[in-house]
């Protein structure tokens, strides 16, 4: 296969790949360890706006508005990690909803980084780590500006959420909605072939929270660097989750967490590391 030299990565495929291809969402690249297969698709280079505009509904105000380069395009896996993966790595299964095609849950941001540490030392020549946050509302996205990347209207037919717009109280849930976990390509994936962007669990990232982002453009911002395993460094959390409201699973929503923190809504999507 031949592909246009400004699309296509700098290797492709990688010398781990098990699979690789093209399909109607672009190119894919996959590892098999020890029969559990994980997907990436390629994410080009591009623009966008990274936030939400004063008009969104459910918009805060730590959601501000810029313009964000990204130069270099990027492999991010389709799916939230499962309990499959996670188990055949790290040997134990701590998520409370259990099934192997499920996201992994009940892990904290520590607990992503000793996977990712022990996947990158037992797969040779993987180099994964979590993406940034910018990398992740921009792949969100999919080339949208709505608040979500099918478009305005939440249903629980497109998102595993609670089913409310609004926080109503924990024993407030929509008529429908799954109060649980579900296997990670449940629900449609968005135009670039990612699964469970908004819902299901969120996903950790690899910044340093700021309440306050900059409003000017900027060019591959990387987050805050530094407290990767200190107690109180709050890290960036994206996507929402099968149990919090609508307006929390919006493209543009921004929420933290403590790098220890762990409950049965959290979990973590990887990207190829440069």
């Amino acid at each position: 296969m031949t592909y246009r030299n400004y699309l296509s990565p700098p290797v492709f495929p990688y010398a781990w790949a098990s699979d690789w291809g093209e399909d109607q969402y672009g190119l894919w690249m996959a590892f098999t360890y020890y029969d559990v297969r994980h997907a990436f698709r390629w994410i080009e280079p591009g623009t966008f706006m990274m936030g939400s505009p004063e008009t969104e509904k459910g918009r805060l105000d730590w959601e501000i508005q810029h313009q964000v380069t990204l130069s270099k395009g990027f492999w991010m896996a389709e799916t939230p990690v499962t309990q499959a993966l996670w188990q055949v790595v790290m040997g134990e299964n701590p998520s409370n909803f259990k099934g192997e095609k499920r996201p992994v849950e009940q892990v904290s941001w520590n607990d992503a980084q000793a996977f990712i540490t022990k996947l990158n030392q037992v797969h040779p020549d993987l180099n994964v780590c979590l993406p940034t946050e910018a990398q992740w509302e921009y792949a969100c996205r999919a080339g949208t500006q709505t608040p979500f990347n099918f478009g305005d209207e939440l249903t629980l037919d497109k998102v595993n959420y609670r089913g409310t717009w609004e926080w109503e109280g924990l024993d407030k849930w929509g008529d429908g909605a799954k109060q649980q976990t579900t296997d990670v390509t449940s629900y449609p994936s968005n135009a670039w072939g990612l699964y469970d962007m908004h819902g299901n669990v969120w996903e950790w990232c690899q910044d340093v929270w700021q309440e306050k982002l900059p409003a000017s453009p900027v060019t591959d911002p990387e987050g805050i660097a530094g407290g990767d395993q200190e107690a109180g460094v709050e890290r960036v959390v994206r996507g929402g989750s099968w149990a919090y409201d609508g307006g929390g699973c919006r493209s543009a929503y921004r929420d933290r967490d403590g790098p220890d923190g762990r409950n049965d809504g959290s979990g973590f999507r990887l990207i190829l590391g440069h």
